[in-house]
């Protein structure tokens, strides 16, 4: 009578999700873009967002300097904490996703041109834009700096969806630009925050997704 062999043993979740070279390539790149085309969106209507990115609009329109260099700037003390919390892997790929995203911010008005949009549909379409290309970014292990990279570890850490996290901050500092922006336009922004921010927490739950 024969020995009945084992079963084979179960291949580990992680590894049937791990992310190969290309993938990586092409979700952040997509990501980016996302987020790109949602600061462009923003932009020409007149809006906000959080984060660092937030911060640098509320330079950009206070002294006219270029958005892209103020946001690749203003995220370079926050590497530290991504490389000293999170890890190098996601501390390098969030350094080319800020790189690229601001250059897509400096390139994106001369490929493309809305004659007109109105701050309503600029909040609630670039909002749903950037929370997927965040999204992209997250299950990828990377960020565009700043709250993000905050929310992110919090979730791992803590278990407190990135989503509230980064909703929150992000209103925190869409209000601080009230000095700057009309008051309409902050309120579109807070509306374009909280898709943003519901979209993410929806999305991107703690043990939801092991790709690494």
């Amino acid at each position: 009578m024969s020995t009945p062999s084992l079963p084979a043993a179960p291949v580990s979740a992680t590894a049937s999700l791990r992310h190969g070279l290309f993938e990586d390539v092409q979700a952040l790149f997509t990501g980016t873009l996302f987020v790109g085309i949602a600061m462009m969106m923003f932009a020409q209507a007149g809006l906000l967002t959080g984060s660092t990115a937030g911060l640098a609009f509320v330079l950009h329109y206070a002294t006219g300097w270029p958005f892209g260099l103020i946001f690749f700037a203003i995220n370079i003390p926050f590497y530290w904490f991504a490389w000293t919390r999170v890890g190098r892997t996601f501390t390098v790929k969030t350094f080319i996703c800020v790189g690229a995203l601001s250059l897509i911010t400096e390139m994106g008005p001369r490929l493309i041109h809305i004659d007109y949009l109105h701050p309503a549909f600029a909040a609630i379409a670039g909002g749903l834009l950037m929370g997927s290309g965040l999204l992209f970014l997250a299950r990828h292990r990377s960020s565009l700096g700043g709250a993000t990279i905050a929310s992110l570890y919090l979730q791992d850490r803590y278990g407190i969806r990135a989503g509230k996290v980064q909703m929150a901050i992000d209103c925190c500092v869409v209000l601080l630009a009230l000095w700057v922006v009309p008051f309409e336009r902050v309120a579109w922004s807070v509306l374009a925050a909280v898709i943003m921010g519901v979209f993410l927490a929806v999305s991107h739950r703690p043990g939801r997704y092991a790709g690494q």
